[in-house]
């Protein structure tokens, strides 16, 4: 114990960067120095989120005759995962997640010593997420990819888990497969319908007092109009006994191609272009708020 020349304790208070990483704000900003810095460590690790799916599936394309190196698939935030974690996680916590996807979120789950489960419908996406991690982390230090549907392998799973995160399909925005039970070939109606049902089960699987922070943003449909996916998430959630806690607004990197589709959307149709993501955090209710810090 470190004390002063007057025999008092010394209390060393930690800065916001220490202790947070960066500042719990309603909005995280992707493209500040702190989040850059952070953003190239986890890249020397070499995870390649991307690897597993087509290239250019988003509907937005036409960028690469501006931007050689451009590739239109998204790739999900390794230091987004890093913040949810340790900010919402118990250190060493079970951690679920539905609509698993590209290796990043179970990569940095288990490099930071959290234990993941996620679920993938399309074999050849868990097969590369394996062989990345295999790649990055001991073998004794694996995360677990289920393959199937999430909404029958859920049933199956015995243990209750400490945080819940995950980023489902934005409907039809990026579609993965012709799979039948892929969401992003349905109807919107159809598409909430199995949502919502997924989201049931995984919410069944958290335990009491614990979080489930999950990442949306909007989509339009044919005519251009907003369905308001992030309201109906919302919706799903509280009528399920989900209280409705934070609402963070990840401002994404890229500003470069989002300048080159000002063009494309605004000018052309009067389309903002949209360079944030919701990330929407919900309490399953008992009382206890969990202290990291």
């Amino acid at each position: 114990m470190e004390k002063d020349l007057f025999g008092n304790e010394i209390i060393k208070h930690l800065s916001i960067k220490d202790r947070f990483i960066v500042p719990p704000f309603s909005i995280l900003d992707g493209n500040s120095g702190d989040w850059m810095d952070r953003l190239r460590r986890w890249k020397m690790l070499n995870v390649k989120s991307e690897i597993g799916r087509n290239d250019n599936i988003l509907f937005n394309q036409g960028l690469e005759k501006y931007m050689p190196n451009y590739n239109n698939t998204s790739i999900f935030d390794p230091v987004l995962c890093e913040l949810m974690y340790r900010w919402f996680c118990p250190d060493n916590g079970l951690i679920i997640d539905p609509f698993a996807g590209g290796s990043v979120r179970g990569i940095v789950a288990n490099h930071l010593g959290y234990k993941y489960t996620g679920i993938e419908l399309r074999q050849e996406q868990v097969n590369s997420n394996r062989e990345q991690a295999l790649d990055i982390l001991d073998v004794n230090n694996q995360p677990q990819w289920y393959i199937g549907d999430s909404e029958q392998i859920l049933n199956d799973l015995i243990p209750k888990y400490d945080f819940a995160f995950t980023c489902p399909p934005y409907f039809n925005l990026e579609v993965y497969s012709d799979l039948q039970d892929d969401l992003s070939t349905m109807t919107y109606q159809d598409f909430l319908l199995k949502y919502e049902a997924i989201i049931i089960k995984t919410i069944a699987k958290l335990k009491q007092d614990c979080f489930f922070a999950i990442v949306v943003g909007e989509v339009r449909d044919k005519q251009g109009y907003y369905l308001d996916f992030v309201g109906d998430t919302k919706k799903i959630f509280m009528r399920n006994g989900m209280k409705y806690y934070n609402d963070f607004v990840y401002k994404e990197r890229g500003l470069l191609s989002a300048a080159f589709r000002v063009n494309n959307n605004f000018v052309k149709s009067k389309k903002n272009v949209k360079i944030h993501q919701n990330v929407i955090v919900f309490k399953k209710c008992g009382g206890a708020i969990l202290n990291n810090f």
